[in-house]
């Protein structure tokens, strides 16, 4: 069947169309999305704004639009941080829904964390051993480790590069005494809930999932995406300890010049940079194998299993 899935994350909302059928590698047909940046459509109060809500029900009627072009059979659509944690997630929502016909599914963060691990499970495959997965969001950090497809733990934490760039990290670039405390904020708050991931035991492989991750990668020189999904790509501890000093005296357009960086992402990067480095630090992690399934995938997947 083909599905579509739209994804409304804090930095952009996407739409993933596959060709999916059971026990078969669910197969990109097309995409389509905006750089919404719905965190920055949030009021003082923690409100989603009149103008975030009216975006993203102009952009759920393209999606729809794009979907039934496409011979969509099923549209999936789901929020994360960005609305789930606003005072006004569940009225917008409704007023999304009433408008374009379109139900959009909050996810908690385990459940994100979960989904995730599910995908990055399926595409290791059960030789891969026990996995630690990496998650850099825009609003969220989600940690998850395990043997099998469920992960024996899952964490979610507000550490996504977006809303540390927003809350910690003022300044083009920031000072280095801002930088300081973010790194020391980032740590703490993590260093308090990895407990439940080093219980379960060394990984025999981590991975990273996220475009933070594949651009950390991309700079420090993984293959760019013009060579596949299928090229091996990794993120080295020691090559992110450099490239955090680096990032830190770089404005946000000097950033975009990076490869693998775009501009619309440039400025959330240092922050993104320094959330890698605390939890390969805090999770004694030497490498992260990036994997090009994340929650989409892991999204479709599970709807692939309810079929069976």
């Amino acid at each position: 069947m083909r599905l579509g899935v739209v994804d409304v994350g804090s930095n952009t909302v996407h739409l993933l169309v596959v060709d999916a059928h059971r026990g078969a590698q669910p197969l990109p047909a097309t995409s389509h999305k905006i750089e919404l940046r719905l965190s920055e459509h949030v009021t003082d109060d923690g409100l989603i704004s009149w103008s975030g809500e009216r975006a993203l029900a102009g952009f759920i009627t393209q999606c729809l639009e794009v979907a039934e072009d496409q011979g969509v059979e099923q549209v999936m659509a789901f929020v994360t941080s960005a609305v789930r944690e606003a005072p006004n997630g569940d009225e917008v929502l409704a007023r999304v829904h009433a408008e374009t016909g379109q139900a959009l599914q909050v996810l908690t963060g385990e459940d994100e964390a979960r989904l995730t691990f599910l995908a990055v499970r399926r595409w290791f495959g059960w030789s891969s051993g026990t996995l630690m997965v990496v998650d850099i969001g825009g609003g969220s950090l989600e940690l998850a480790a395990g043997m099998d497809e469920e992960p024996d733990a899952a964490v979610s934490l507000p550490l996504g590069a977006g809303r540390l760039t927003r809350d910690l990290l003022p300044g083009d670039p920031p000072s280095p005494e801002v930088v300081r405390e973010a790194r020391r904020a980032i740590r703490v708050r993590l260093a308090s809930e990895v407990r439940p991931l080093t219980k379960a035991g060394p990984p025999d492989r981590a991975v990273g999932t996220s475009k933070t991750l594949r651009s950390l990668a991309r700079i420090t020189g993984a293959a760019p995406s013009s060579e596949g999904p299928y090229a091996a790509r990794h993120l080295e501890r020691a090559a992110l300890g450099g490239l955090v000093g680096r990032l830190s005296g770089l404005t946000a357009a000097r950033r975009a010049e990076l490869p693998g960086v775009s501009p619309g992402r440039s400025r959330q990067l240092l922050a993104g940079a320094l959330v890698a480095e605390a939890a390969m630090d805090l999770l004694d992690l030497e490498r992260l194998d990036i994997c090009p399934w994340a929650l989409r995938e892991g999204v479709i997947l599970d709807r692939l299993d309810t079929l069976r």
